[in-house]
């Protein structure tokens, strides 16, 4: 098992064609501890473009994440009647995918995971995915695409794995 401190990522644990160690997010108004999952090889040659990513996540936490939440119950509320239908019955569809008047309603929908800083591609962005469990679909949870500080999509975990 390979370890590393990284000035900046902290400690960390090689698995997976992955460095993995812990962060804190801050989401919907309750701070978390969740996976920090840095996209690299063995040998930690993280780019800059990658580390650039964190730090402007970090310093820009609080916008890109009122973004997400904004972006998150918009999504959800277009495809959670769909979830309702799919669960059946209605007091299973109340606990798993109720009707909510606010983003700060999917508190206890919403559980953050993991973030992910992807490997930068061709087009340069800085690259994070950040990854959810949700209530109402437990097998495919959500992901939160981000490209240069940008919420650019939320959707089922594949967009950002």
């Amino acid at each position: 098992m390979t370890m590393i401190n990284d000035d900046l990522f902290g400690e960390l644990e090689y698995k997976n064609n992955f460095w993995r160690g812990k962060t804190t997010l801050r989401m919907f108004d309750l701070e978390k501890e969740i996976i920090l999952s840095i996209d690299g090889h063995e040998s930690a040659d993280f780019s800059n473009v990658q580390r650039e990513a964190f730090i402007n996540f970090i310093q820009d936490m609080k916008n890109i994440m009122n973004e997400a939440e904004k972006l998150v119950y918009d999504y959800y509320s277009d495809n959670y009647e769909e979830y309702r239908e799919r669960l059946g019955n209605k007091s299973e569809a109340d606990n798993f995918a109720p009707k909510v008047e606010s983003a700060s309603d999917l508190k206890s929908l919403v559980k953050p995971t993991e973030l992910i800083v992807r490997r930068v591609r061709k087009n340069g962005k800085r690259r994070l995915g950040l990854l959810c469990d949700v209530s109402w679909d437990i097998e495919n949870g959500l992901g939160i695409k981000i490209e240069d500080e940008n919420v650019e999509e939320v959707g089922y975990q594949d967009i950002v794995l």
